[in-house]
């Protein structure tokens, strides 16, 4: 079987490497095409999984590059845009300011609205919008790479997003082609926080109950589509033993191996919130205060998000003693075996909102987040968070201040960890078909049997939305209409363009006026010069007259 996986960028592939090797020893044909670059590590790892199996090739997967490419990704966005007027995400304001941010703004006004806040009305709009996008014209570049790659089957991640993508364009053409298609949820916020999937692929592979409910509940897929197989990215996790002693693992990190360790592990977080490397600096200071002589003294270990490691740089942490920062995406065998190593030696793990929660639950870990006020919207105001303190009597133990948690980590450190620790959590959440039963192959047997799907035709534009699709050009090419279709960003660049244009105007009339003034103050001074030497000549001539009248007198 011939697979094809398109991804927005290499280390998406991060958390299918060991679908890709399953399927590569299974026999399959496997290749990996990303839509654009990246700097986290992810091409080293397609590279060693090309290196490592000869039946695994990687490339680019190429984009639109037509004249509709404007049209149909504002249509999209606008589409999207509209999910986020539901009173569900009220409580999720950066969520919804996010896509805004993105969307035309025709989109965010009428999603600001209170119809839009109906659910019927809303899903007319977006009905009205979709009608309009069915009638774009298929890219014929990605309809010719797809039949140069001859593929079985068409696996794409994320598929959904807050950013242009031209994966809904391939779910189009594999449709057209006859190729079975399936969406691979990535994160565990993949169905809740990205976009909307605008066009059901024949199968969407999802960890677990919560995700079948919101593919079905937010995003309109038939159940029967769905396959819940669990999350294959943490299979590389279970049973997995530490590369090095405790001991060997602290002094390695320049930690005392001789007291407890302490790990916080750093979060993504939305574009714009304060500094997690100033809130941990404020996390070690209040262990350091600590009255409790063990958590005072224990061994702390930082690992930054590895987007965010520039804002860690600006800490001096050389101030704490016995503090080390160790970075790094876990996407080599020895990263992985850095990070599962801080896990297993670990005490317990703290943070705010990451994925390292869920592997450090795999690891029997006790795990607890602060919620401070200034994460808020990292945290409580995003839906998939509440996972964690809901789903099976929960992972997490939370706190609302550092004294608060400072007294969770003290209780955690004075007893050993339960047994079976979190493992309610992990098999309702992680491994739904039981602890004991991986997801990997779960994954590529759904994989497998997507030969046998039938893929049902695309819908064909029809005649409203071609009309509603012309409108829609009209509308974008007019000079006024131009504005409506523009995002934040586009709107915020036009009017800088539009102060500069002013600002050189300004410029200009100032610049004229200077030398308007220059030049009547030049006319000024020549008219001064010339009544001054003519007043000097009528006196010389005054002068010599009257010398000469004496001269004949005498």
């Amino acid at each position: 079987m011939r697979v094809l996986f398109v991804a927005r960028h290499h280390t998406y592939f991060r958390n299918f490497d060991s679908v890709i090797r399953e399927l590569a020893m299974r026999g399959h044909q496997v290749h990996l095409a990303a839509e654009r670059d990246e700097t986290l590590g992810g091409l080293a790892l397609v590279e060693s999984l090309a290196a490592e199996y000869p039946q695994v090739s990687f490339g680019e997967a190429p984009s639109r590059d037509d004249d509709w490419v404007p049209a149909v990704t504002r249509l999209r966005l606008a589409i999207d845009y509209l999910r986020y007027a539901d009173p569900m995400y009220d409580d999720a304001p950066r969520l919804r300011s996010r896509a805004a941010e993105r969307a035309p703004l025709f989109a965010v006004r009428a999603g600001s609205t209170r119809w839009a806040r109906v659910g019927p009305v809303r899903k007319a709009m977006r009905g009205l919008l979709r009608s309009a996008e069915q009638a774009v014209p298929a890219s014929a570049r990605i309809d010719a790479f797809l039949r140069a790659q001859r593929p079985d089957v068409l696996l794409i991640t994320p598929l959904i997003g807050v950013i242009e993508s031209p994966q809904p364009d391939y779910l189009a053409a594999a449709r057209r082609l006859g190729i079975p298609t399936a969406l691979c949820v990535w994160s565990w916020d993949h169905l809740s926080s990205k976009a909307l999937i605008h066009d059901a692929p024949d199968r969407v592979l999802v960890w677990n109950g919560v995700q079948h409910d919101e593919a079905v509940r937010l995003h309109g897929v038939a159940s029967d589509r769905i396959v819940i197989t669990g999350a294959q990215c943490f299979d590389r996790w279970f049973n997995r033993q530490p590369s090095r002693s405790r001991q060997e693992f602290c002094r390695e990190a320049g930690l005392d191996p001789d007291r407890p360790l302490l790990l916080y592990v750093g979060s993504a977080l939305f574009r714009g919130s304060p500094s997690e490397a100033a809130f941990a600096a404020r996390w070690v200071e209040q262990i350091r205060a600590s009255a409790d002589p063990q958590l005072r003294s224990a061994s702390l270990l930082l690992r930054p998000h590895p987007q965010r490691l520039k804002e860690w740089d600006a800490v001096d942490w050389r101030r704490f003693e016995n503090v080390a920062v160790w970075s790094g995406n876990p996407v080599s065998d020895q990263a992985r075996a850095d990070y599962f190593d801080a896990l297993y030696h670990s005490a317990a793990v703290a943070g705010l909102n990451t994925s390292a929660f869920l592997e450090a639950g795999i690891a029997r870990r006790p795990v607890l987040a602060i919620l401070p006020s200034e994460f808020r919207e990292n945290q409580e105001g995003t839906i998939h968070f509440h996972y964690l303190t809901t789903v099976a009597g929960g992972l997490l133990r939370v706190s609302r201040s550092l004294p608060e948690h400072e007294r969770q980590l003290a209780d955690v450190m004075a007893q050993p960890p339960a047994p079976g620790l979190n493992d309610q959590f992990v098999q309702a959440f992680i491994r739904p078909r039981g602890l004991d039963v991986p997801a990997t192959p779960l994954f590529v047997d759904a994989v497998e049997s997507l030969e046998a799907v039938s893929v049902a035709a695309r819908r064909t534009a029809s005649m409203a939305g071609r009309v509603l699709l012309k409108g829609f050009l009209a509308v974008a090419g007019s000079r006024a209409g131009g504005a409506w279709m523009m995002d934040e960003e586009e709107r915020e660049s036009q009017a800088w363009r539009e102060a500069k244009v002013a600002a050189a105007a300004d410029q200009r009339r100032a610049q004229a006026s200077e030398q308007q003034a220059k030049a009547a103050r030049k006319q000024t001074r020549d008219r001064e010069k010339r009544e001054r030497l003519d007043a000097w000549r009528r006196d010389k001539r005054q002068r010599v007259t009257s010398t000469g009248e004496d001269a004949n007198n005498a």
